[in-house]
């Protein structure tokens, strides 16, 4: 059962979140301190450096050789189940596109599990759940956010091509009408159709290579693999980082969410409202997230054969507001950010009671 103790230690886990975003939000309302170039550095210090390394350091301290199978499979379940579903409705409605998808996934499958759940599952379900938990913010780390980060990737090379596509289309639409007026353009037919699978071919390899190189020149995935291999052997061998080395790290790690904070500060500071995507739009990104999201959750922990406190453990834990490193990438990528910044402020100040109420509710 909760008590009172429990639920203070969850505020003083939250509040210092919001104290780093009023600042932040302060400095460029009221007192002017940065500039918009200043603030864009802020969020890429934080993308490039901070978050990679959170993330090594929160996957080289966990286990991989004790984690939860089937805990596993229900996150992943539920985030392929999130994909199916967001792919529908965009591709049936007016809001379609990869960005929407993207920021569909974000609100609704990746929760803020370091900072707010850790302490409140660990009160409503034991120091078993923590651990729990703990492992869902490695698979984030380790799976989650580098597949958004492809996909953020996939939305800019796509971008990215579609001006040479438009100067080729001229140019080939130039070329046929020439040959038309020269008298050459009879039975070219089946020429024009296999020069556009050829050009389409050609275009899809250069996303792909385009991605695949920027993928690999990102900090986050290198740190993350860097974090797996040195758990893998931590855990099998007992061998500890040298002190100098994990300082180095923990020393940049800590401010890591405090940072996501800041930035997010700056970008609400740079907009005319709080509410940064309007009121509409705030609505539904609630709904995705304490609604959507959890029932996504059940439905794959189910599938899967969840029960009894891991099975609520699961559910709970989606209910949890939206994490903040998606807005950290979804402001450096320029996808949405006013969508997740309103998510992630409007999500921790409900988060309590509605993590609470669902807590309830799975124990009829």
């Amino acid at each position: 059962m909760i008590s009172l103790a429990d639920v203070y230690h969850v505020v003083a886990a939250t509040v210092p979140l919001y104290v780093a975003m009023m600042l932040a939000y302060f400095s460029v309302k009221w007192w002017k301190l940065f500039t918009p170039d200043q603030c864009s550095g802020i969020n890429k210090f934080v993308a490039k450096f901070s978050i990679p390394l959170l993330s090594f350091q929160v996957i080289s301290n966990n286990n991989p050789y004790k984690m939860n199978l089937k805990l596993i499979y229900s996150d992943f379940l539920q985030k392929l189940l999130a994909f199916l579903v967001l792919a529908a409705i965009t591709r049936f409605s007016s809001r379609g596109g990869l960005k929407w998808i993207i920021t569909g996934i974000s609100l609704s499958t990746l929760p803020n599990t370091l900072i707010l759940g850790i302490p409140l599952l660990r009160a409503m379900y034991g120091d078993e759940a923590g651990v729990l938990i703990a492992q869902i913010v490695v698979l984030q780390s380790l799976i989650w956010y580098n597949l958004l980060l492809f996909l953020f990737e996939l939305s800019a090379a796509k971008a990215a091509s579609v001006t040479p596509q438009v100067e080729a289309s001229g140019d080939l639409e130039g070329t046929q009408e020439s040959q038309s007026k020269d008298g050459g353009g009879g039975g070219g037919g089946g020429g024009g159709e296999t020069h556009d699978r050829a050009e389409r071919k050609v275009k899809t390899m250069s996303i792909i290579l385009t991605v695949a190189r920027k993928l690999m020149t990102n900090p986050n995935t290198h740190a993350t693999l860097i974090g797996l291999i040195w758990s893998s052997i931590q855990f099998r061998w007992g061998i500890k980082l040298p002190a100098i080395i994990d300082k180095s790290i923990l020393i940049l790690s800590n401010g890591g969410l405090g940072m996501a904070m800041f930035s997010l500060g700056l970008f609400m500071a740079s907009r005319p409202s709080i509410i940064a995507c309007g009121t509409r739009m705030a609505v539904v990104a609630m709904a995705m997230k304490f609604l959507t999201g959890p029932a996504l959750m059940a439905a794959s922990s189910v599938a899967v054969g969840l029960r009894g406190k891991l099975l609520r453990v699961a559910v709970v834990q989606a209910t949890l507001p939206q994490g903040i490193v998606p807005f950290v990438f979804a402001k450096e990528y320029n996808v949405h950010p006013d969508v997740l910044s309103t998510g992630v402020l409007f999500g921790l100040l409900v988060a309590l009671p509605i993590a609470i109420a669902y807590y309830f509710m799975l124990a009829l």
